[in-house]
């Protein structure tokens, strides 16, 4: 049984929290690169040059590259040999967030749902745990801000819709959030599983790389003609118009009943932020 320390759990998540908001991936970076190439607006290309440029600052100044630094959402998996010395793995992460914030001085956004009164640290951070086999931990730290949060949708369709009316539903989302998610987006998809699971693999689904199609076949043909669909609404980058309305589609599966056929979309705005580490 392998044995880790609370702090380095804290150090580790503080680190995460921090290099999320500062350092956008690069496979955002390459698809924002691919999209200025391809949009053929004249105001989408300039906002996709801001949107690099913006990116650029951020990691070469250590700043936030949104004002909006998100809820902490963080996935974890921890090998069923593993074990934590010091305290509970979800305090480590909790105050390892705390930490992050602090010390990166990113804007916390927590709050009462009913007061309103700010938590003042970012806390508490969202957690997802999965026990998997080995004696690792892997922690990502994906902050999610509210402008793109606030988009998502979910569904409970009839199984007679198919997949015809879920990828309508999809597109439907997209379109009436319009402007108001930041584009370009990317857009998490979850089919299958029950109420609360498809909206947990929508939120998995924006982990993906962009431009990582799905290991099914079938379900890659799927992103591949949503991804297209979604473009051709003309929303655009900033909403102002053209091509480059998404720069990804993900989409994760799972069994659902047989009366059931849900459908979740969780839209992630151009700070498409998720970093990781395997302790």
């Amino acid at each position: 049984m392998r044995v880790i320390d609370y702090q380095e759990i804290v150090d580790a998540v503080a680190k995460l929290c921090m290099e999320g908001n500062f350092d956008l991936g690069q496979d955002v970076l390459n698809a924002l690169h691919r999209g200025y190439e391809t949009e053929a607006s004249a105001p989408g290309k300039d906002i996709l040059n801001q949107l690099i440029k913006n990116a650029e600052i951020a990691r070469n100044e250590q700043v936030p590259m949104c004002q909006d630094c998100g809820v902490a959402v963080v996935f974890v998996e921890m090998g069923q040999d593993l074990t934590l010395s010091g305290g509970y793995i979800n305090d480590a992460i909790t105050d390892g967030v705390i930490k992050g914030y602090a010390e990166g001085y990113l804007r916390k956004s927590m709050c009462d749902p009913f007061t309103r009164k700010n938590t003042g640290n970012n806390a508490p951070p969202i957690i997802h745990t999965q026990i998997v086999p080995g004696e690792n931990l892997k922690i990502t730290v994906a902050p999610k801000g509210g402008g793109s949060e606030n988009m998502s949708a979910i569904a409970m369709l009839p199984p007679s819709a198919g997949i015809e009316g879920a990828k309508q539903f999809i597109i439907e989302r997209v379109r009436q959030a319009g402007p108001n998610p930041c584009p370009p987006i990317v857009v998490g998809v979850g089919i299958g599983g029950n109420f609360e699971t498809c909206a947990l693999l929508a939120k998995k689904a924006l982990l993906r790389d962009i431009g990582e199609p799905s290991p099914i076949k079938e379900v890659a043909e799927i992103e591949e003609d949503l991804l297209k669909r979604i473009n051709n609404l003309g929303i655009g980058p900033g909403g102002l118009g053209g091509r480059i309305t998404a720069l990804g589609v993900a989409v994760e599966v799972y069994p659902c009943h047989i009366a059931s056929f849900p459908v979740a979309v969780n839209i992630n705005c151009h700070a498409a932020r998720h970093k990781s580490i395997v302790l």
